[in-house]
Order: structure tokens, then sequence, then C-alpha cells
């Protein structure tokens, strides 16, 4: 069928074969438009586009509506200027009113190479094998880089992989059992629909959480050891329990954490770490401006020092006014009374005095947030403090103690990149050209079939961009037209938002990020003068 075909042009296509295949759909629409024209009356629901005062003149609006947008698409668009490494404003957020930056570490000072994300899958795996005693064939199935996205929800009961919108409905065709995804229809018998209720999600205070939300980068090769799994077992006719999948595999996880931390030692640290060449001017920067810093991270201090050597210097202790390790966030935003021990790092112990102060060139481990701001007196919106993991960094921060908060995304950069597309930009345009057209023929009692087709034409385009980010789960922040359930919370819980912190020298330290003015539903949308 031509309207099977679109407008999208792959580049592999030849511009005659496109070019005949629109004039195809084009024949197509015209044929049954006249159709619908010679039979309309002037008892439409919505004329608009039909009145028996001027029949002939609005006899051809449809297909001149639909050949005018057409043309209008085909017009080269001009390239955008969205930086990739920009910054981006949820709230206002004024750099000249903050005084501290605090750090995450892992994603967030430092970015790791996808290196990495085969090793923790590859030690995960091996511990399925030598600790739970899963099949031997299981050693055989390797890592599979792309396949998914971080912010997917995995329904523990069901053994399920979703992608889910900010309004708690599933995107059709991201549901996955192991690698395989699941029918419209098959999605819709389970759940009895798309909507995912919110105590499923978030679970009670009787029920704990059916869903497990996967949304920091560490969780991506433990997404594909368990759809890897249970790919095989789906395929060999094995029982299993979704549930016990799922903890074993999260446990094998955690477990292998301390096989990393000393696997990435000074000799291999290259391998599997980013060496950021902006990071010492950005820090530097802060400390010349009299900026407090201090780092708060879960990882331990060995493993944090070889990683700050390799990529700042050996003397990069000096940058940090405090600085805490294994703080076993989120606990330390929400515990009241967990004392801060200090760390010797010569002789790798835990000293038992009683901490009152904070001091420079010391290294603490555990602690409180309470105890953190009573000791230093860092409080409030005068504190900007930056992490990857939307709810263990930021989100007590924000809802609790008033910080100011950065989220650090590092796929951000690539998503930026294909926004900034012209493919892209062109399958957006048309596709919302389609749906705008769809909306106004709707009440036209003989326009259902080429509705119907705008509609076909319009979910082959809805695949197309989709694949552009990811070919099973697309945009980690948005579905097909709305926020994806990680976006709705990164906008709730961060002020400001960028693939890595050294894209604030891009800015002045009295740089004052603003919130764009989007147009409310009901609202029109008002030029730039």
């Amino acid at each position: 069928m031509a309207t099977n075909v679109f407008r999208v042009v792959l580049p592999c296509m030849s511009q005659i074969i496109f070019r005949r295949k629109v004039l195809n759909l084009e024949y197509l629409l015209i044929k049954r438009a006249l159709r619908i024209t010679r039979t309309i009356s002037s008892s439409f629901v919505c004329n608009r586009y039909y009145s028996s005062s001027d029949g002939q003149k609005n006899k051809n609006t449809l297909l001149e509506k639909y050949f005018a947008a057409k043309e209008a698409s085909e017009v080269e668009m001009p390239p955008l200027d969205v930086d990739p490494h920009g910054v981006f404003a949820n709230n206002e957020l004024d750099l000249g009113d903050i005084e501290v930056y605090g750090f995450d570490y892992d994603y967030t000072l430092a970015v790791y190479k996808e290196s990495l994300h085969y090793l923790i899958y590859d030690l995960g795996r091996d511990w399925l094998l030598n600790k739970f005693k899963y099949p031997k064939e299981i050693e055989q199935l390797d890592y599979r880089p792309g396949f998914a996205i971080r912010g997917l929800h995995y329904d523990i009961q069901k053994g399920l992989l979703m992608k889910i919108d900010s309004f708690h409905q599933i995107q059709f065709g991201s549901v996955y059992r192991g690698l395989t995804t699941l029918s419209n229809e098959e999605v819709t018998r389970i759940y009895g629909g798309t909507y995912i209720p919110q105590n499923l999600i978030r679970g009670t205070e009787s029920e704990p959480s059916q869903m497990k939300q996967l949304n920091d980068l560490f969780t991506v090769p433990e997404i594909c050891l368990l759809s890897n799994v249970t790919e095989y077992f789906e395929k060999h006719n094995i029982a299993y329990h979704p549930e016990i999948l799922f903890n074993d595999i999260q446990n094998a996880v955690r477990s292998i954490h301390p096989v990393i931390h000393d696997k990435l030692d000074e000799d291999c640290i290259g391998n599997y770490l980013e060496k950021n060449e902006e990071l010492p001017s950005f820090l530097q920067r802060l400390v010349k401006a009299g900026k407090k810093m201090f780092l708060v991270t879960n990882s331990p201090f060995k493993f944090v020092h070889h990683g700050m050597v390799y990529m700042i210097g050996t003397n990069w202790q000096e940058l940090f006014d405090v600085i805490v390790v294994q703080a076993r966030k989120p606990k330390f935003f929400t515990d009241q009374s967990r004392p801060f021990r200090i760390y010797d790092p010569i002789t790798k112990s835990q000293l038992w005095e009683r901490v009152t102060t904070l001091e420079k060139g010391k290294v603490y481990i555990e602690g409180t947030l309470k105890q953190l701001q009573e000791m230093t007196g860092w409080r409030g919106s005068s504190v900007l403090y930056f992490g990857d993991q939307i709810y263990s960094d930021l989100a007590d921060l924000t809802l609790h103690h008033g910080w100011k908060t950065g989220a650090i995304i590092d796929e951000l950069r690539s998503e930026i990149k294909i926004l900034n597309s012209e493919e892209f930009r062109h399958a957006v345009s048309w596709l919302q050209t389609l749906q705008h057209l769809v909306e106004e023929m709707q009440d036209h009692e003989d326009a259902e079939e080429i509705i119907e087709e705008l509609l076909e034409e319009r979910d082959q385009l809805r695949i197309t961009t989709k694949s552009l980010f990811n070919a099973q789960f697309g945009s980690i922040f948005r579905t097909h037209h709305n926020p994806t359930y990680f976006s709705r919370r990164l906008f709730r819980y961060s002020d400001i938002y960028m693939s890595h912190v050294t894209n604030l020298l891009n800015y002045t330290l009295k740089h004052t990020f603003y919130p764009r003015r989007g147009a409310l539903p009901h609202e029109c949308k008002i030029p730039y003068m």
C-alpha cells in the first residue's frame, strides 16, 4: 500500500523512488478525497471545510491542507542551535547565589566507558553461574550494547520490562519479556489496558512496589542480563519465577561491586574511565572564585582516589573542603543519627574518635546530611548539589532541604544530536502535521477512510522517530508524545540538568538559568519578538 511508505526518507533510498511513492500517496489521497467530496452534505458536524454556501471552494480543502503541509515539510530546515554541551533549566537558578558546590562521584565527576558495562555484565553472569548454579549455557549469553535504556520499569511479578510515560501509561511496542516484544493485544490483556496504577509503581505502606524503576546507568547491564536470562528460560521452556530471577540478578550485581572497586586500580583505570580534560579547569575555577566544594559518594575511598588521580592529579583532595565516602545514600540524606567516622587512607582503617567538625584534608565515612549541615552551616538555596541518580541523589535534597540540584544525564549529548538532525526534525514536523490534520478532519462522517490512512502513516513515523534513539525503547525522555516517567521525576527533582558538570564552563559564575516558558494546552503560542 502506498501509504505504508510515508514521507520519511531513509538514507539508503533514492530520491527517484521516494518521489514516485510520494506521488502514489498523493494520487491515492486525491482519489479518496474526491470520492469523499462527491458525497458530502451540509449536515457535517464540523463545517470548517464544507458549507452549502460555497461547496465548490470548500470541496478541495482537505487536499489543499494536505498538499500545502507536505510542500512546507519538504523545505530544507535550517540547522538548530541546541548545544549538546548546554545546561537546561527546570527552575530559575542564579549561580551568583550559589556559595557551595557538592558532587556525587560515579557518573557525575567520573564518566565511564561502555567497557565498564561489559565488565558488570560478565561478572554478574559469572556470579549466577558460580554462586547460584544457573545453567552453564548462560555463559554463552553475551552483553547486548544498545538493547536497553535507563528509566525503564520492570514488573517483578510478571517478568516484563517496559517504558511508562508521565501519566503511568505503557508505551505500546516497548514492552518486553526477555528479548521478545509483546503485542498490543497481549499488553492490554495482561494489564486490562495501558494504565499502571500508582500503588504498583510506588507501593503502599502495606504492599511493596511491584515495579522496579531502573534509573541509573549502572542498571543498563543489569537490565540486559535480566532480559538475556529470561529469553533463554522462555525459549528452552525452563520453569522460573520472575521475582526470584530478578532478585538473583540484583543480588549478583550488588555482590560484584567490591570486585569492580578492586579491579579498577591505577594500572587499568584508563580502560574504563573517560578523562575529561576540562574537569580540573572547572573545579579550579570554583576554588579561585572562593566557592566551597564537597564530595559525597557511596563508593569507597580507594576506588574514588584512583579515578580522581587519573582525572585530576595526585593533589585532588586539596580542591574539596569536605570528602565523604561510603555515604550509603539515600540513607545519608534521611537518617538522623549515624555518626561520621574518620577514614585513614594510609592504614586503610576507620578511626573510632568522635567527629565534631569536618576538616579539609580529612576523609570521612558514613554520617548524615543533618550533621553535615550542622557542622558546616551549608543550608538552603546557597548549596548546589550534582548527581546522576534522580532519587538517591536529588529527591530528598529538593523536597526536604531546599538545596538546589543539578542532574547529570550522560545520554543527553547523543539525544540532542539526534534532535538536531534534519532527518528527525522532518519526521517530527510531518508527524505533528498529520496529527493536526487528523484532529481537524475527525468530525467529518465520510472522512474515516482517509483518516485511517493518515493514522497508519503517523504510526509508521512514530516507529521511525523512536528507532533513531533506540530500536526497542526510544528516547529516555519521552514516549511518542508524552514525557516519560523518568522525565517527570527529572523535571521535578532537578533545577538544572546537563550531560556533564563541565558544561558549566560555558557560563559565568553569575549566570542565571531561566526555564523555558512553554505554552499550556489552553494558551496560544506567542512568537519571539
